[in-house]
């Protein structure tokens, strides 16, 4: 992926836990092109959660960061001090939890909020209310003038998500991280909220960095896809060649349980078999060894290099590096 806005190289997040160092994610490369939609996917404890709190640098006080660097806009964000990473935070880099009822204040009004996370600008009252509106209305938000003044228990799980669009979006931020926006609402709205993340992006031109384990939710909207593991990136590319070309047995096999590619009724869903490896007493050889169904002698001593499988297609996996495998 070329002109990065975001480039994370040799990224690792250890936690010191009472059994010793859980390494949760580790010697992580990615990057977050302009313009465009980059999708990571992967079960719940796969390192998604940890690696949007290290972009932002709000990582628990029991993380450390041995390695690795986080350049956003050719600034190295690990070495930016905390006053420095906070005029980033809102202003440059936005985000959107998965939780709108815990993002909004509710006590305030929307218009109170949405005024007072302006207050980086020298604009007026009246023209930051004026910007407030507007906002309202481009997430579809009907009379928004006279929405401003009704507080969050008076909008729908939906409407409230739209609203922390709005506000995420108001300082238009060169990029916004969007963490599984859409897990609280219905396949109703979770399509339209799809649809205004895509004209929103477009209207806007900034770039998302979207957090999800919803692959219908990945391949509707995203450019690229990122697939993590325990900890690990095992496979990239953009979204049509992963999906069409999975390279990754992980990848294949989470493309295989979801619920849309299942063509008969059935009363059991496919799932991967075993569990997630335990990240304080790390395997040797390859991280997915243990449920993977393809597994070859230098799986259990050796970790699978990163490659090339397709131009622009990387994936870690030695079956991926086996002659004929083109």
């Amino acid at each position: 992926m070329n002109d990065a806005l975001l480039t994370i190289r040799d990224l690792s997040v250890h936690y010191h836990t009472d059994r010793g160092e859980l390494k949760a994610m580790r010697h992580v490369n990615m990057d977050v092109p302009g313009g465009s939609i980059v999708g990571v996917v992967g079960e719940s404890g796969c390192g998604k959660s940890t690696l949007i709190s290290s972009i932002i640098r709000l990582l628990a006080s029991n993380a450390i960061i041995p390695c690795g660097s986080i350049t956003f806009e050719g600034r190295d964000l690990l070495g930016l001090s905390r006053e420095e990473m906070r005029r980033l935070r809102g202003d440059r880099i936005s985000i959107v939890f998965q939780d709108p009822m815990s993002t909004l204040n509710p006590v305030l009004s929307i218009g109170r909020q949405m005024v007072d996370i302006q207050y980086r600008s020298s604009a007026s009252r009246a023209h930051k209310i004026k910007r407030a509106t507007e906002m309202l209305a481009s997430v579809g938000i009907s009379d928004p003038g006279s929405r401003l003044k009704q507080f969050p228990h008076e909008f729908s799980g939906g409407m409230q998500q739209r609203i922390s669009i709005a506000m995420a979006l108001q300082a238009e931020p060169a990029l916004l991280i969007a963490d599984e926006p859409t897990t609280a609402l219905d396949a109703t709205l979770e399509v339209q909220i799809i649809h205004l993340l895509k004209k929103l992006q477009t209207d806007i031109g900034c770039s998302i960095l979207f957090i999800s384990h919803h692959l219908g939710v990945i391949a509707e909207l995203c450019d690229y896809v990122v697939v993590m593991y325990a900890g690990e990136v095992v496979e990239e590319g953009t979204t049509r060649e992963v999906f069409h070309n999975p390279a990754h047995p992980y990848t294949e096999r989470l493309l295989r349980c979801d619920p849309a590619s299942i063509a008969t009724k059935t009363r059991s869903l496919p799932t991967i078999p075993g569990e997630i490896p335990d990240l304080v007493t790390l395997p040797q050889g390859c991280i997915f060894k243990n449920r993977c169904e393809h597994v070859m002698t230098q799986c259990e001593h050796l970790v699978p290099a990163w490659i090339e499988s397709h131009s622009g297609h990387f994936v870690s996996c030695h079956l991926a590096a086996k002659p004929g495998n083109d």
